[in-house]
């Protein structure tokens, strides 16, 4: 490999990967559409570039200075700081200040969908499940259970199935049920209770 090539490694490494863990990071914790290979290309150079204003002053310091020759391995390990590690941290300061109240009253939630809002909080439910059809499924969201989430097809697993009484409160478990996946395709609308044992 020749010298020209060398230097697009290092540019290519430089000047996308930052950005591509910022943006997978992203992703997982705010998930959303996907987007095509060249848009998420250029963001990617947009956001390392982020990186390195934000990044700038200590860069400087570092590279004014003479740590490379005394201790060369903190200089490296800075230089990994820099391309691996602060990429996320920019993405979970930021997505701190987009759920305090200013940037809400200004910007939409960085979740798009009540779906991922409510799933990605992972708290129990008692859930009834309206289906299109007329049919109710009762069940326990919990610890077991799962949900999609953006942007795959939002679908739901309750890990247990049960019965409801007269009055609409949970009776019991169905025995010798592994609980139930249920498509979004089918659902009317979900009714969610506070989780309270039985």
């Amino acid at each position: 490999m020749g010298i020209w090539e060398i230097d697009k490694l290092i540019l290519f490494i430089a000047f996308v990967i930052p950005g591509f863990i910022s943006i997978k990071a992203y992703q997982l914790l705010c998930p959303g559409s996907e987007r095509n290979t060249s848009d998420q290309l250029i963001d990617a150079i947009a956001y390392s570039s982020i990186n390195y204003a934000l990044l700038f002053s200590p860069i400087i310091t570092i590279e004014s200075g003479s740590l490379k020759n005394v201790h060369p391995s903190l200089y490296y390990m800075f230089y990994v700081f820099v391309l691996f590690v602060a990429p996320i941290i920019w993405v979970l300061v930021w997505r701190y200040l987009r759920t305090k109240e200013f940037f809400l009253r200004n910007a939409p939630h960085p979740t798009k969908k009540p779906w991922d809002y409510l799933f990605s909080q992972r708290k129990p439910y008692w859930v009834e499940v309206f289906l299109k059809n007329g049919n109710v499924i009762a069940g326990l969201y919990a610890n077991n259970s799962s949900a999609s989430s953006a942007p795959a097809p939002e679908q739901i697993y309750l890990e247990e199935t049960w019965i409801m009484d007269a009055d609409g409160k949970f009776e019991r478990a169905i025995a010798d049920t592994a609980g139930v996946i249920i498509l979004t395709s089918e659902i009317s609308h979900i009714e969610f209770r506070k989780y309270n044992v039985q």
